[in-house]
């Protein structure tokens, strides 16, 4: 037994924790979870924690169903949103095939596969996401209107409103949990919340992801309102992105900074923006899983409220350009080390683990290849006319799911960071999502032709 192992049963011990949650998530990037007494957890470290894969959302056929989680201790926290005695912990689990192989369906193994990839290159990926989400006054029924808690705006400060109070005590929580909040505030739409989550490597930032969408919600609960990740659930409002800082580092060094250079840009992060370019169409169903993705990329209410375009629609980097896919934000001369980039296109909805995957895929590719990187966009994407984007060599990310599929089916280098399993499954799964979506006859088709037809 490890010193983690052993750290976490003498920490049950001592705070006298009766249950233990053990958490994974399944492809689609919903989390799992199974509670064993403390008792049970020193043979869960060794053996693992048996259960039927087969009812898991991609994870294995009914022939082959019988697969492990095994609890990492690494990731042992306390639940503090558990008030009431006997109190109550949670660990990550990696999911094993029978014979002890790491599982092909496991979304953290698919991460942690490519990040060992780029480690064998010698660098480490690290994260950093700002979360946008939205609070509701009340949990929605199907065919209800949803309705925000307020009516504040981007950085506007609410004496006494719900959403000020849900923030504070929402990063209370977390970092009881061990994940450091950069900082939080409203933003633009009505109910809207963004809440940055300091740089952690890519496993921890997904590790945090998970668990943050869940303190929110248990907050929300208690307040009596309702969280919602949904990238985009009003038409008139903008949608909700994770705009997410990324770097490689080689040891304690930035692989992205260079004194001297252009933006203090080296040759390796121009390489990497290059790969994320020129992959962006093929990993945007990763990034942009659900059918309502779209409507926040190609929605419009961010151009007519005056916000700017800041969702990204087309393939371009910019300094410091919020239309931009890829923003290289302004760096500081003095400290090489926060030399990054942002990658705006993720939605919190996404599955981390996976998104993280096809991101540092695309960027190690160019780093690879060496490919060159485009000049850059510095004025608004969206003010361009076609012709105008046109003649840049400025592209558009797909326009919907359906065309995301299409573009990621003859993606080598997303079926190669996915694994064959994970990859297959999950364009099965969005073709059956997007069928069931066409099929629908929706609000705005009753409203506008049956009056008229």
């Amino acid at each position: 037994m490890d010193r983690q192992e052993e750290f976490v049963l003498r920490t049950l011990e001592e705070r006298d924790i009766r249950f233990v949650r053990l958490w994974f998530t399944d492809v689609l990037g919903s989390l799992k979870s199974v509670a064993v007494a403390p008792a049970e957890l020193e043979g869960a470290f060794a053996d693992g924690i048996g259960f039927d894969g087969s009812a898991i959302e991609g994870f294995a056929r009914v022939h082959e169903s019988d697969m492990i989680a095994r609890p990492d201790p690494s990731t042992f926290q306390l639940l503090p949103w558990r008030g009431e005695y006997p109190g109550v912990a949670r660990m990550f689990c990696d999911i094993l095939l029978p014979d002890g192989s790491p599982s092909y369906a496991d979304p953290r193994w698919v991460l942690k596969r490519n990040l060992s990839k780029a480690s064998e290159m010698g660098f480490t990926f690290y994260t950093h996401p700002e979360i946008e989400f939205f609070l509701l006054r009340e949990r929605p029924e199907v065919g209800s209107t949803p309705v925000p808690v307020d009516s504040g705006g981007y950085y506007d400060h609410i004496p006494h409103s719900v959403a000020h109070d849900f923030r504070r005590t929402s990063i209370t929580m977390l970092e009881a949990m061990g994940i450091s909040v950069e900082y939080s505030h409203h933003e633009s739409a009505p109910g809207q919340q963004e809440i940055d989550l300091r740089y952690a490597d890519a496993l921890t930032t997904a590790d945090n992801i998970m668990s943050f969408r869940l303190v929110m919600k248990e907050v929300a609960m208690e307040q009596g309102v309702w969280a919602t990740f949904m990238p985009k659930p009003f038409t008139e409002y903008p949608g909700s992105g994770m705009h997410t800082h990324i770097s490689l580092f080689e040891g304690d060094q930035n692989a992205f900074y260079e004194a001297g250079a252009e933006w203090q840009l080296s040759k390796t992060a121009r390489a990497f923006i290059a790969g994320l370019l020129k992959h962006a169409p093929e990993i945007t169903a990763v990034c942009n899983q659900w059918v309502n993705s779209y409507k926040r990329l190609w929605g419009g209410a961010e151009r007519t409220a005056g916000a700017g375009g800041e969702a990204p629609a087309y393939v371009c980097w910019g300094h410091n350009n919020r239309s931009a896919l890829v923003r290289v934000p302004m760096y500081k001369p003095q400290k090489g080390n926060s030399t990054r980039l942002e990658f705006r296109s993720l939605d919190a909805a996404c599955n981390p683990y996976l998104a993280f995957s096809v991101m540092l895929a695309a960027g190690m590719k160019g780093v690879e290849k060496g490919y060159e990187l485009p000049p850059g966009a510095e004025d608004d994407v969206w003010a361009l006319t076609s012709a105008e984007r046109r003649a840049l060599g400025i592209k558009p990310l797909p326009a919907d799911l359906n065309e995301a599929i299409r573009v990621m089916e003859q993606s080598e280098l997303v079926a190669e960071a996915l694994g064959e399993h994970v990859f297959d499954f999950f364009l099965r799964n969005k073709r059956e999502e997007w069928a069931d979506y066409r099929r629908q006859v929706t609000r705005y088709e009753l409203d506008r032709y049956l009056p008229m037809l």
